[in-house]
């Protein structure tokens, strides 16, 4: 029997998952990817407000699979896919045939089409955006310690965070509990308690995903710790100076942007069906119309739920959809009856809000407060990968609750214009 070829296009949750399941006779997996490591999303934020180092959360992909003779791993960047000759392009030129293809290539930041903000507020998908940030954040207390105008010295010290989801509202509890906290006693000019923390969200509400009774507490707790909500208003301008919010601007030297995403071009690549956030519309098995050997998973894809609903682009998601396309793969290849559609197996919504407060909805189930920032944080932690990660994270979390002193405030790379503040 011939060898059956495997193409994996992302080494993130869905991808992953998916090469990990897959363990069949005469079948090859090939993973590309265009960085070498696999990132811990859900803690990215916590990388860019200087709680964990980046190698806390990534980890090698050719490392995770050094015993899998079945698996190759390969650092490129995919630019197109000929599904006619059944080949995938790299931006290097070279070309990697497939039988079974998958596209788990993710998203990336969405800015409603005013990408002229990006350069003046980075989103966070990347490892790079978040040191960006970290770098970003660091600066802005450092500058503010030398800034002798009273006006530049309050810009400086200005965070403001366009989006009020779990990410816009972790980032925003951090900042806080940085300035209020854990840089009180280092700086000599500056009162770090001085710094004005921004969070707007053009919705009515935080967390807009949680019920409404979990929203409410996640904004009084922001409150208490310092945080200046906004909700209902959007942010019609940005640049260099700061933010408008409606009709006010607001001088701000450090705006992060955690407002929404977009699907990558893996739709384009193979004529899928594109939804408004231009993720492929797939099959219930997920594959595209027309082109059975083709599976789209993950961020990248517009998946129903039993119940007709979107099914989140959150990492349980990704992980179940590529658990399930390794179990279709594998039915193909034996020959036998392929898995049912793929069923999406809600696990809950959580988010941390800051020392001690969190929330998390389980339907029937709902917590707030200190149990929820338990149960929050072991849940992170058991989904880590390795022991060594899960020890590393636990013990750093427990520093910063017991000293309130944050270990990853290293300003590591060089200044650019676009960084100044």
């Amino acid at each position: 029997m011939d060898t059956h070829r495997v193409v994996v296009v992302g080494g993130g949750f869905a991808g992953l998952q998916l090469a990990k399941d897959l363990k069949c006779p005469d079948t090859s997996i090939t993973i590309v990817d265009r960085r070498n490591h696999h990132l811990f999303q859900p803690l990215l934020y916590q990388v860019a407000t200087t709680v964990l180092a980046t190698s806390e959360i990534a980890w090698p992909i050719r490392a995770l699979f050094r015993g899998r003779k079945d698996v190759s791993t390969l650092l490129g960047e995919v630019v197109g896919v000929d599904t006619e000759a059944r080949v995938v392009s790299l931006k290097d030129g070279n070309a990697i045939p497939y039988d079974t293809l998958v596209l788990a290539t993710g998203a990336r930041h969405a800015y409603f089409g005013r990408d002229e903000w990006e350069p003046f507020a980075p989103g966070l998908k990347a490892l790079e955006d978040a040191t960006t940030i970290r770098r970003r954040l660091l600066l802005a207390f450092e500058k503010a310690e030398l800034e002798a105008d009273p006006e530049r010295r309050k810009a400086m010290l200005t965070f403001s965070i366009i989006g009020a989801g779990p990410t816009g509202v972790e980032m925003a509890g951090i900042i806080a509990q940085l300035a209020q906290r854990t840089l009180v006693e280092e700086f000599r000019s500056i009162d770090t308690r001085s710094a004005r923390i921004l969070l707007i969200e053009a919705g009515p509400r935080v967390l807009p995903v949680f019920p409404e009774a979990l929203s409410r507490y996640a904004e009084q707790s922001l409150i208490k710790m310092g945080v200046e909500v906004r909700t209902g208003i959007p942010v019609t301008a940005c640049n260099e100076n700061g933010i408008a919010i409606g009709d006010e601007f607001v001088s701000s030297r450090t705006v992060i942007w955690a407002a929404g995403v977009q699907a990558s071009n893996a739709a384009a690549w193979v004529g899928a069906e594109k939804d408004r956030a231009g993720r492929a519309v797939v099959q219930p098995d997920l594959t595209v119309g027309g082109k059975p050997e083709i599976f789209i998973i993950g961020d990248t894809a517009s998946v129903k739920a039993a119940d007709g609903t979107p099914v989140p682009g959150v990492a349980p998601a990704a992980k179940q959809q590529g658990k399930y396309v390794a179990s279709v793969i594998e039915a193909r290849r034996l020959g036998t009856p392929t898995p049912s559609a793929f069923r999406y197996r809600h696990l809950g919504n959580l988010a941390t809000i800051g020392p001690n407060s969190a929330v998390i909805d389980f339907g029937k189930i709902r917590l707030k407060g200190g149990i929820a920032w338990w149960i929050w944080g072991l849940a992170h932690i058991y989904f880590l990968i390795g022991t060594r990660s899960r020890l590393a994270v636990g013990l750093s979390w427990l520093w910063i609750f017991v000293s309130g002193h944050h270990s990853a405030r290293l300003i590591t790379q060089k200044e650019t214009l676009k960084d100044e503040v």
